[in-house]
């Protein structure tokens, strides 16, 4: 009867969870940032000295949170002094992995003004993970609105100066007290920010990379464009094998041909000659759901396509293969290859192993190709406001 009695209670919570998932009902509260509390901290932390930050180490004095709940919607948005969590030993995000982040970065302007970059595509992609994973989706903006709030009351915390910021990670979790597999009807959103300094201190740093074809990083209809925490710890494995070996990092093949997809946790770009018509190609893996849908990646396209000459330069989202690479380096027509995310921007490749074999890439402005050199300053110019471009570079209010 105990069985019986708990695979009914089972069935009876996954059927709810399924409704909930399937239906949205006008009783559940949108996500509003107008409503937000703010408490703050009565024991401010010191701050440490540009020379000592080290990435995610050191945190703000305050964080975000705003719970859910399948039956009410979107709870009162709060800013609190940074602390640990309660949850059950059963919570669904300790389990099934019901997790998932973004990664931004603020910076202060030459007049002090705190600015973000491009937000809303980190909003969308948020959105976009919580769809795949059944967790609950909400307004971008608001989102903004308070992580904006959450920067302003923090500002102190944002170093000044070119290379310097303060990296914001967003997250979403399920909060579920329930070891039953079904969608989550509790979850909580949460904003955590760390101080950072230049992810090159003395300029770029190129990076070795070992083709990896025996560990996948993603597959097609899997959730390899979506960021998530479950893909990201099956990757350090590999990352430590390619570390014994003398690499600095994995540079993800896919399938029998040896499809080049990403590098480490980045999308990865690389700059061909074209023999015939004397033209340099960048391109980079297209968006097939095999890689992330990087906010790097989408701004390198746009401003090459735009500000690279068009009679000089194609700017293509295709699929090549280690072979293609091999074969190009041969033949003196590999130009130069980069990783872009948002830590680095843009993280120069000096040296490819596959097989045994050295892929070596030209590295011609000290430790960096002049493309690479070229995005870096571009973008950096829009983070730190010193460029304005369309929308690209948002003013916390």
């Amino acid at each position: 009867m105990l069985f019986t009695k708990n695979i009914t209670s089972q069935s009876i919570r996954l059927a709810s969870s399924l409704i909930r998932f399937n239906s949205t009902t006008s009783s559940q509260a949108p996500l509003d940032a107008s409503k937000l509390i703010i408490e703050k901290t009565t024991n401010p932390k010191s701050k440490l000295s540009k020379d000592k930050l080290i990435f995610g180490k050191t945190f703000t004095d305050h964080m975000l949170e705003i719970d859910w709940d399948s039956q009410t919607g979107w709870g009162t948005p709060k800013i609190s002094p940074y602390h640990n969590f309660s949850l059950d030993p059963s919570s669904v995000v300790f389990h099934y992995g019901f997790e998932l982040f973004e990664g931004m970065k603020a910076y202060k302007d030459s007049k002090g003004q705190v600015r973000t970059f491009r937000g809303n595509k980190n909003m969308i992609r948020m959105n976009k993970s919580a769809e795949r994973i059944t967790l609950p989706t909400f307004e971008g903006e608001e989102l903004q609105k308070l992580i904006d709030k959450l920067l302003i009351l923090d500002h102190e915390f944002i170093p000044e100066g070119k290379g310097y910021s303060l990296y914001i990670r967003p997250t979403m979790i399920g909060t579920d007290a329930f070891l039953g597999v079904g969608t989550p009807n509790k979850a909580k959103i949460f904003t955590i920010c760390s101080p950072v300094g230049p992810y090159y201190k003395n300029g770029f740093k190129p990076v070795s990379l070992e083709a990896t074809d025996y560990a996948v990083r993603a597959w097609p209809g899997g959730v390899g464009d979506k960021k998530l925490g479950a893909n990201y710890a099956p990757c350090i494995l590999p990352q430590n094998e390619a570390a014994k070996r003398g690499f600095d990092q994995n540079l993800w093949l896919f399938g029998k041909e040896g499809y080049i997809t990403e590098v480490g946790t980045m999308n990865v770009f690389f700059v061909f000659k074209n023999p015939k018509s004397g033209k340099k190609e960048l391109t980079t893996h297209p968006l097939d759901g095999t890689i992330l849908e990087g906010v790097t990646r989408d701004s390198i396209l746009e401003l090459a396509k735009e500000r690279l000459p068009s009679n000089e330069w194609d700017i293509t989202e295709r699929k090549f293969t280690i072979h293609d690479v091999q074969k190009a380096a041969k033949e003196g027509n590999l130009i130069e290859a980069f990783g872009a995310g948002t830590a680095a921007v843009v993280s120069p490749i000096k040296h490819i192993g596959y097989k045994g074999e050295d892929i070596n890439i030209p590295v011609i402005l000290g430790n960096s190709g002049e493309l690479a050199a070229q995005i870096a300053d571009w973008i950096s110019k829009i983070q730190y406001g010193e460029e304005e471009y369309k929308d690209w570079s948002r003013v916390a209010k």
